[in-house]
């Protein structure tokens, strides 16, 4: 079975991700890939055409502050595209109920159909949410980046 591209371009897609002005956002998605080659291993990372169930997906963030001054208390929150399961994000903390709380997936719960709670796994994540630390000078910029796998 295969998923075209246009599906996963919502993970990121603009307006998906949220941050507080000023703010701008613009994003990409990138398969990666491993090949081995004359004995050697590399990973690339490639604008993908089509993509498959399994296939890992690298989104990158680019954020930069648009504003005629510095800014501090940045957050940026970025929804889990359903197609999309969630594999890992430096320095981002993880909602698995719509972005209701936040932490790391080690210590969030979920709900079971029989009232138990149980350990999260990474196809239970919602949203992705960074707290960019300092100040952001006016013109400032950077990047974000996470990892999730086609279902």
């Amino acid at each position: 079975m295969r998923t075209l591209l246009p599906i996963l371009a919502l993970a990121v897609a603009p307006g998906a991700a949220q941050a507080a002005d000023p703010l701008a956002l613009r994003s990409n998605v990138f398969v990666e890939r491993t090949e081995v080659a004359d004995g050697r291993t590399r990973i690339t990372l490639t604008e993908p055409a089509t993509v498959t169930p399994g296939d890992r997906l690298v989104f990158v963030l680019h954020y930069r502050n648009t504003g005629n001054s510095a800014a501090s208390g940045l957050v940026v929150t970025n929804p889990m595209h359903p197609s999309v399961a969630y594999q890992d994000a430096d320095g981002a903390q993880v909602s698995v109920d719509g972005g209701k709380s936040w932490g790391t997936l080690a210590a969030a719960r979920v709900r079971t159909a029989r009232g138990d709670l149980r350990p999260a796994r990474p196809d239970d994540v919602t949203h992705i949410r960074w707290q960019l630390a300092g100040t952001l000078p006016a013109g400032g910029s950077g990047n974000l980046k996470f990892r999730g796998t086609v279902r």
